[in-house]
């Protein structure tokens, strides 16, 4: 399995712990258009996610009780959570 994906969106990275998400929902309720659970019920990047604006991917990764999902921007620094 692996254990973690990233994606670029805009000016941000963004990084989904697969080892560390237990499906809580809360990132899917920030970003409905940039994540959905799996068939194994880990959030996962849709295929719209390109569409979610900066703050509300921020949001999603502050949302997160489990710190699953990282953001970074350009230069690596991490912004949430």
């Amino acid at each position: 399995m692996i254990d973690h994906v990233e994606r670029r969106i805009g000016d941000l990275t963004i990084r989904i712990d697969r080892l560390l998400c237990v499906g809580f929902g809360d990132c899917i309720a920030a970003a409905p258009e940039a994540f959905a659970f799996d068939d194994d019920g880990i959030v996962a990047f849709l295929d719209t996610a390109d569409r979610a604006g900066r703050e509300e991917l921020i949001r999603a990764c502050q949302a997160c009780p489990v710190d699953a999902l990282t953001a970074f921007d350009n230069e690596g620094r991490r912004l949430a959570p």
